[in-house]
C-alpha cells in the first residue's frame, strides 16, 4: 500500500466499517512507519484492472506482531482473497522474527473467526467495547511461535 492507495482504501473502508472507520490521517501514520526498518507493513490487493479490493496491514515490534486491519470488498469475499492477505501478514511477521502474532476481530464476526482459526489462531481473551463507538466486543487472537512448519503449511 503507498500514498495514492489512501483514497480507494478508504471507500472501501467506509463501506465495509461504517460504524468505525480509521481516518485517512489514520493511514498516512501507518504508512509513515512502512519504510526499510519501519515497523509496519500494509498490503492491498487489486483486480487486473488495478481497482483495491482488499488491504491488509501489520505491526512487527520486536518479537510481537500485530494484526492491524484486514478488508475485503464484500463483492470478493468468499474467494480466498482474505487467506491471501493473511498470509502476507504472517510469512512478514515471521521474516521480522516475530514469535506471536496477535489480532482483535469483533465477537460477532464469526466469519473472520474461522478464517483466523484455519491459520492456527486461538482466543485468548476479549476486550470489552473495543470497536466504537458502536461499543461491540473484540475477540483477541494469537498465533504462536511462527516457525518453520508453519511457513511450509503456508506455502504447502
Amino acid at each position: 500500500m503507498r500514498w495514492w492507495d489512501i483514497d480507494p482504501v478508504m471507500a472501501l473502508e467506509l463501506r465495509l466499517f461504517p460504524d468505525d472507520a480509521w481516518s485517512p490521517a489514520m493511514y498516512w501514520s501507518e504508512l509513515a512507519e512502512t519504510h526499510p526498518g519501519g515497523n509496519r507493513h500494509f498490503t492491498v490487493a487489486t483486480t487486473e484492472d488495478g481497482t483495491i479490493v482488499g488491504y491488509a496491514g501489520l505491526m512487527a515490534v520486536g518479537t510481537e506482531g500485530d494484526v492491524q486491519t484486514i478488508a475485503v470488498d464484500e463483492r470478493h469475499q468468499g474467494l480466498g482473497l482474505g487467506a491471501l492477505l493473511l498470509t502476507d501478514l504472517v510469512e512478514e511477521s515471521v521474516r521480522r522474527g516475530c514469535t506471536e502474532l496477535l489480532l482483535e476481530v469483533r465477537v460477532d464476526n464469526l466469519r473472520a473467526q474461522r478464517l483466523y482459526e484455519r491459520f492456527g489462531f486461538v482466543p485468548v481473551g476479549i476486550r470489552r467495547g473495543y470497536y466504537q463507538p458502536i461499543n461491540v466486543d473484540a475477540l483477541v487472537m494469537r498465533l504462536d511461535h511462527p516457525n518453520d512448519d508453519l511457513k511450509e503449511s503456508l506455502h504447502g
